[in-house]
């Protein structure tokens, strides 16, 4: 799979896999409206953005169309990062018909969500922008497709967290308590994962104070109010990245950005996706 522009997607395993899996609950046994139409007829389609966005998916475009037809051709006109006004063509595929209409809706399915995902995050990255404070992504992704909307976060101008549980470790309440305390969950994780990155998340000075004495690499501040933020900032005077989470919206992001903070984690990023409104338009050869 090509690089798309200036963002490394994942690998074209990864990308095939994706578009195997929307072909499957899609296409499934074959096509029967598309075998109304010739076997040897081509076709042309062209690629309308019809709202103002930030382009992401390309090469899961790119991939479903050329499963179906391995000659198609796609010609763009931006790359994965551009904004896009209201209007402005996109690309255009040739090749055969019937690979065109089988490959649309799924094609379509993968531009339009990853292209919200990075239209969202283009928003919020705008907020924060001239403050020092970088937008993270969480793991709440739609399930299958977490390495595309990574990938789409970072078109967006986002800042990727850990992938998975695998990657790194957060600490959370519930952790926390089964481990019987901050200190002692640190412990563990130190013991069992000395190579992986380490945060814990907090829900007071109280804790963040445990945390700063655990040695963790990362805190996350957990629905901390403004003025706390800002007691956190000075408490930790550096020492570890602090990162603020829970109810982070566009309106507010740019004031918890002042208090100092270094990340603010965004869930809406890739949870509260609205798909770009795109129109591939087919014209018979």
């Amino acid at each position: 799979m090509t690089q798309s522009g200036r963002f490394t997607p994942p690998s074209r395993e990864q990308i095939l896999s994706d578009i195997e899996r929307a072909f499957a609950e899609d296409v499934g046994a074959g096509d029967a409206t598309a075998e109304l139409l010739s076997a040897e007829a081509t076709a042309r389609a062209t690629l309308t953005c019809r709202e103002p966005a930030v382009l992401a998916g390309r090469p899961w475009f790119d991939a479903c169309f050329r499963a179906r037809d391995p000659g198609a051709m796609i010609e763009w006109f931006f790359d994965d990062g551009d904004a896009i006004p209201a209007g402005a063509v996109l690309c255009r595929v040739s090749g055969f018909a019937r690979a065109l209409v089988t490959a649309e809706r799924s094609a379509l399915n993968f531009l339009q969500l990853l292209s919200g995902t990075a239209t969202t995050t283009a928003a919020f990255a705008a907020a924060l922008a001239g403050t020092g404070t970088r937008l993270l992504d969480t793991r709440k992704t739609v399930p299958g497709l977490r390495l595309a909307q990574k990938y789409a976060v970072r078109c967006g101008g986002g800042v990727n967290h850990r992938v998975g549980l695998y990657d790194g470790i957060l600490v959370k309440e519930n952790h926390i308590i089964a481990a019987g305390g901050i200190g002692a969950a640190v412990a563990s994780a130190r013991q069992l994962h000395p190579g992986l990155p380490l945060e814990v998340e907090v829900e007071s000075l109280d804790e963040l104070d445990q945390a700063l004495a655990a040695g963790v690499d990362r805190v996350m501040l957990d629905n901390f109010d403004l003025p706390a933020m800002r007691e956190a900032v000075r408490i930790a005077g550096g020492r570890v990245p602090l990162e603020v989470s829970g109810n982070v919206e566009l309106a507010t992001i740019r004031e918890i950005a002042a208090t100092g903070v270094d990340f603010v984690s965004v869930g809406a990023l890739t949870k509260h996706v609205r798909a770009i409104d795109l129109s591939l338009r087919l014209h018979l050869d």
